[in-house]
């Protein structure tokens, strides 16, 4: 088996994992940031809750549903944002857009971690959408905070 194909069976199996053990699924206790949002050409939908707490995401969870990629995806994001600066989160988010796109990018300081078993989703442009739902969840969510303040 060449590199590649090892590679492309490691992330399918690092996606698999996420959906069939979501992190962070579930409903946040108390005062939280709540962003609906669904991807109309799948039937993806996800609602994103983030503690935000001076200028600190401190808990992210989400529940909904669809495709193995959009909630692998929510899975992942939740993680890699949780005690982050919202700064270093929209960073992060960026960074996933680019790689999305099929674009140059460079992690800087961040370690994607299973983030980059997504990195192949690029090769279909209509799975694209499905991987950016809750990074596009959370960034609006972080928007509408930003705007309340």
């Amino acid at each position: 088996m060449s590199l590649g194909n090892q590679l492309d069976t490691l992330y399918r199996q690092v996606i698999m994992d996420h959906y069939k053990n979501p992190r962070n699924r579930g409903e946040l206790e108390g005062d939280s940031l709540k962003v609906n949002m669904n991807n109309p050409t799948c039937g993806d939908r996800i609602q994103l809750q983030m503690q935000v707490n001076d200028g600190k995401i401190e808990d992210a969870k989400f529940v909904g549903e669809g495709c193995s990629i959009s909630l692998s995806s929510a899975s992942m994001m939740t993680q890699a944002v949780k005690g982050r600066p919202v700064e270093e989160a929209l960073q992060m988010s960026e960074i996933f857009s680019k790689m999305m796109l099929g674009e140059e990018y460079d992690e800087g300081h961040f370690d994607l971690g299973d983030i980059e078993a997504l990195q192949g989703v690029a090769k279909f442009p209509a799975r694209i959408k499905c991987a950016t739902l809750a990074w596009k969840a959370m960034e609006k969510g972080l928007e509408e905070e930003d705007e309340a303040e």
